[in-house]
């Protein structure tokens, strides 16, 4: 038996492409069973409801030598903690390669598209199978949420073009009100902890020697978000000393109006911010205006800066 999970702190794209895949994987002859690495944040919890399906189980401790799919992810730092025990067999994935090894050859699928579900209709369209209504609503649901309902600069003809096809077969017939739907479940954030804000799409990077966290908070009600500055800047200070980081940085992105303001917890993140995005931080908020895509703006600039 395959499992198949996303990345730690999950996201819509990444609970929904462990669930499509898995049964993909099933119904092509390799028996799989879909699993997620962290709790459903409320977007994907509405999605699921939406879609009549329960979340996955918690990943349980594999025995190493465990055969594993990744989907939506394929750094170490972002996967199970004992990853480097396991077999892993697929990789289906819309990231740049990370630090991925593995120990026989695998069977890797990258490409750069706005989210892992376009990819994973392509993978049902070359296995000549039809998508199910469910597995429509559920890779719909991701299409739209990574990119933003096509707002995010990572959107591709391919992304649009698979959320016209799979909208009619899940069901919705209006996209853009199914959207707001899903920002809004989003954006109702109510009393949330600090910390679990944070982590709610967050992840960790190599930037030359130092570990940074970069979380991402995308909402329609960025004002809430503010109202809560000191106690997320808490908990990124906690964060940061508990993880031994180097940096720590959460995005603000405001989903209607496209833009991005980051939180800085202290001068080094307000260096890093200002050679790499040419912005002085200000009150600890830093106006990086529209580089709302993490993966393809954020993170390059990041990487850019560091390597020099």
């Amino acid at each position: 038996m395959i499992s198949v999970f996303g990345h730690l702190n999950p996201d819509t794209d990444a609970i929904t492409a462990a669930l499509v895949y898995a049964h993909l994987l099933s119904r092509s002859g390799t028996p799989a069973t879909a699993y997620r690495l962290g709790e459903p944040n409320q977007e994907t919890a509405f999605v699921l409801r939406q879609a009549g399906m329960q979340a996955p189980e918690l990943l349980p401790t594999l025995p190493a030598g465990s055969p594993v799919a990744l989907v939506d992810h394929n750094e170490a730092a972002q996967s199970a903690p004992n990853l480097a025990d396991l077999d892993v067999r697929y990789v289906v994935d819309h990231h740049k390669l990370g630090d991925l090894t593995t120990a026989q050859p695998a069977y890797l699928r990258f490409e750069p598209l706005g989210c892992t579900a376009t990819l994973l209709l392509k993978l049902h369209r070359e296995a000549g199978l039809s998508v199910e209504p469910t597995d429509a609503r559920l890779l719909l649901s991701a299409v739209l949420s990574d990119t933003l309902e096509f707002r995010s600069p990572t959107t591709t003809d391919a992304d649009r073009e698979a959320a016209a096809f799979l909208a009619p077969i899940a069901g919705v017939d209006d996209v853009t009100a199914y959207a707001m739907q899903m920002f809004a479940a989003k954006s109702d954030l109510g009393d949330t902890p600090a910390e679990r804000l944070l982590k709610m799409d967050y992840k960790e990077f190599t930037f030359g020697a130092q570990q940074w966290g970069l979380g991402v908070i995308e909402t329609t009600n960025p004002g809430y978000v503010f109202g809560r500055q000191a106690e997320l800047i808490a908990a990124m200070q906690a964060e940061k000393v508990a993880s031994g980081l180097g940096g720590i940085l959460l995005s603000v992105v405001d989903i209607l109006g496209e833009t991005n303001r980051t939180l800085i917890v202290s001068g080094a993140e307000a260096e890093v911010v200002k050679g790499a995005f040419g912005v002085e931080a200000e009150g600890q908020v830093a106006d990086l205006g529209q580089l709302i895509s993490r993966k393809k703006q954020i993170v390059p600039a990041l990487e850019a800066y560091f390597s020099k």
